[in-house]
């Protein structure tokens, strides 16, 4: 199963935000990990763009690595900008919006399935 960590090379300082491109009317994704108990995925939003409501079984934490994007949690909403971090808890409907593009770390935590 190795490398656990994907679409990134190994032993090489990198600047996340270089690694995904924003794409006129596209969101672009960067799986670099993906298992039972993580996911970690880069994300590229042109301005405009956005995921609708949905919600997952593991906690959601985002990072934005440029720009801001537009967070509804439950209901409520959170701008989060370059260097903030916002947690969606697991079971929480969400959804993301882009008022100008940006970009975005996001990191999944799911639940033990014992």
């Amino acid at each position: 199963m190795y490398p656990y960590i994907k679409n990134i090379p190994h032993e090489q300082t990198q600047d996340l935000a270089a690694l995904v491109s924003v794409q006129p009317g596209q969101i672009v994704s960067r799986t670099l990990a993906q298992n039972p108990a993580v996911s970690l995925t880069l994300f590229a939003f042109d301005a405009g763009e956005e995921i609708s409501t949905h919600s997952s079984e593991g906690d959601a934490m985002v990072q934005v690595l440029e720009g801001e994007g537009l967070f509804t949690v439950d209901g409520t909403e959170h701008t989060v900008s370059a260097g903030q971090v916002l947690v969606m808890p697991a079971g929480k409907p969400h959804a993301v919006y882009a008022p100008r593009s940006f970009k975005m770390l996001l990191t999944v935590v799911f639940p033990r399935k014992d």
